[in-house]
């Protein structure tokens, strides 16, 4: 009797996998498409392979897979966990930051502390014309900024929030290139210093990316500071040290600090010996095409130490 299967696609280290499931979601197999590959032929961690686990019907997961399958794939059991691998399935969920978000600890700032509701001029009483014939009806949204349609985005929380979404994006597409990317690792304080917004580490390095939330203004840099609009100037240089310095410290190599700029309408820098890399967003691409620090194995163990929370507690 033939089982109708269920195919699911899956985004998994910034490739696509599609899983094969029974009607209960219980998955028997899953396929790594031969887009997707970047090691050699057979090998179980790359593409074009079908991991079929036992007990599975093999022939009704290669029906269910028929559509979907493109040139020549390898068919077998699924491959041997590496010790990266297993490291990864000892740690407990609560100490594990891989599935972090970007900017997950502003989401669970905004759950917590949500920006206070303007109603107009008076917060209490009925609508219509106030005291000296001030209307106290709400604003009309505003139709140049977008982030002033929306009262909740008055919030400046709201646009870094959307900065580091941003900024989070171009980043996981460089899983692809061979990067492994970390968000919103908390640090030992408070204040804006007490996390690193992206922790990236790849064939190039170590970085560590600080964002800048530009909303569509202005954003000057003179070492070390940083000013956007019309806003007071922010130490945000001195903070991207501070954060590469400190995960330097844990994770025992170079980390070099990255300050990344998300929608500037333009961007003036004051030339200086800084040691920060100053990026736009559009830019976080040329990362993928940078190389010669480390080796495939060393970026899957400095991962696997970074990702650990209890790392970061000695900083």
């Amino acid at each position: 009797m033939t089982i109708r299967l269920r195919v699911t696609p899956v985004r998994v280290r910034g490739r696509d996998r599609l899983f094969v499931s029974l009607p209960d979601g219980t998955a028997v197999a899953w396929y790594d498409g031969a887009a997707d590959a970047d090691g050699p032929a057979g090998d179980g961690r790359f593409g074009g392979r079908i991991s079929v686990l036992p007990g599975a019907a093999r022939e009704d997961v290669l029906a269910a897979l028929a559509p979907y399958i493109t040139g020549e794939v390898a068919v077998g059991p699924p491959p041997i966990p590496t010790p990266a691998d297993l490291d990864r399935l000892s740690l407990h969920p609560d100490d594990d930051l891989a599935p972090n978000r970007p900017g997950e600890a502003l989401h669970a700032e905004l759950d917590a502390f949500p920006a206070p509701e303007r109603h107009g001029w008076f917060r209490r009483g009925t609508w219509g014309v106030g005291t000296w014939g001030r209307s106290t009806w709400p604003s009309a949204p505003h139709r140049g900024d977008p982030y002033r349609r929306d009262p909740h985005r008055r919030d400046p929380r709201h646009g870094e929030l959307l900065a580091q979404q941003l900024l989070g994006d171009h980043l996981d597409r460089l899983e692809a290139a061979g990067w492994r990317v970390l968000h919103s690792i908390p640090l030992p304080g408070v204040g804006a210093g007490a996390r690193i917004d992206h922790l990236a580490i790849g064939p190039a390095g170590v970085l560590a990316v600080r964002t800048v939330a530009a909303r569509g203004r202005r954003v000057r840099i003179a070492d070390p500071m940083v000013r956007t609009g019309r806003a007071q100037p922010q130490p945000h240089l001195r903070w991207a040290r501070r954060a590469a310095e400190r995960a330097s410290f844990v994770l025992a190599t170079a980390v070099r600090p990255v300050l990344a700029v998300a929608e500037a309408s333009r961007l003036d820098a004051v030339p200086s010996s800084s040691d920060v890399r100053i990026l736009r967003d559009t830019e976080i691409s040329t990362l993928a095409s940078l190389g010669g620090v480390l080796k495939p194995a060393d970026i899957e163990a400095l991962y696997a130490t970074a990702r650990d929370r209890r790392t970061w507690l000695s900083v």
